[in-house]
């Protein structure tokens, strides 16, 4: 069923009357997601785009049997709208906002412990399991089914990611982005537990960046007991030079650390085959699978 997301899973959206949101549920309908409403507070009993759209999540769930939820919120109100979605328990949640402020997102950090609820962002560009579902803003015309699972940081090198594996003609089995702000959801480790035993992902592509340690946290994990699949990785950022934030919150060197070198050293070690150019993730890919 690859992971997070199915042909089944019932998705809402927080914020479904604005541009954006309209857009891409428009979209993520024409895809096949099964999208059963919506939420906009003062809008409740109202219809948009023909789904139902409620004052709250407690009440769209309540209704729709909603298991995700995709938020399209302005980032000074879109931690309260995740701490509304763990408050109705949906199991996954996922924050398309950017650049939320980092202590709202403590605040959200703390709910989210001991909750039932995935987080996947903040500054996602979403999840996609081709064929079956769609949640955010992802371009559906590169992606393929096939047996590749892609974690990554990166909205931009997700898509060439994801078209290096089509165009190798191997497809992806489920594709997330974990979301480029500091403080996030679901991380590299994360996923690659769910990819570990996922039957329909044979080998894994992560996609990371300078700053932070989503990556040495991985090559850690990785270098724990035999992982059952092939990893492969490519880090951007191997030129951007010191103390200078290269687009993501959280795409910065400091004090040494977070450098690509270092990332890609740790990785490597791990047993992880690394490449050195984007273009060359979709013929490392085939490679890897047919050994």
């Amino acid at each position: 069923m690859a992971i997070l997301v199915d042909r089944e899973t019932r998705v809402i959206c927080q914020g479904i009357t604005g541009a954006q949101a309209s857009f891409y549920t428009e979209r993520a309908i024409s895809f096949g997601t099964r999208m059963v409403g919506g939420v906009r507070p003062g809008k409740g009993g109202s219809r948009h785009l023909g789904l139902p759209v409620y004052d709250d999540v407690a009440a769209a769930k309540a209704d729709t049997g909603a298991d995700a939820s995709v938020i399209f919120v302005p980032r000074e109100n879109a931690a309260d709208a995740i701490i509304e979605a763990i408050a109705a328990e949906i199991p996954l949640v996922i924050c398309i906002t950017e650049h939320i402020p980092v202590l709202d997102m403590i605040r959200v950090r703390e709910c989210l412990a001991g909750s039932a609820t995935r987080l996947l962002g903040p500054n996602t560009p979403g999840i996609i399991t081709p064929e079956a579902c769609r949640i955010g803003i992802m371009p559906r015309e590169i992606f393929r089914r096939g047996r590749v699972g892609i974690i990554s940081r990166s909205s931009t090198l997700t898509y060439e990611a994801v078209w290096q594996t089509t165009d190798a003609g191997l497809g992806q089995s489920t594709c997330v982005g974990i979301g480029g702000d500091p403080i996030h959801g679901l991380g590299f480790v994360d996923c690659l537990e769910l990819f570990a035993t996922d039957a329909e992902t044979d080998l894994v592509v992560l996609v990371g960046e300078i700053g932070g340690s989503e990556e040495e946290r991985a090559a850690d994990y990785l270098s724990g007991p035999a992982y059952p699949k092939p990893v492969m990785a490519y880090i951007a950022g191997e030129h951007a030079p010191a103390e200078t934030r290269m687009g993501h919150a959280s795409a910065i060197i400091q004090a040494g650390s977070g450098a690509a070198a270092g990332k890609k050293r740790a990785l490597r070690g791990a047993g992880v085959r690394v490449v050195d150019s984007p273009v060359d993730i979709g013929a490392a890919a085939r490679d890897l699978l047919a050994r």
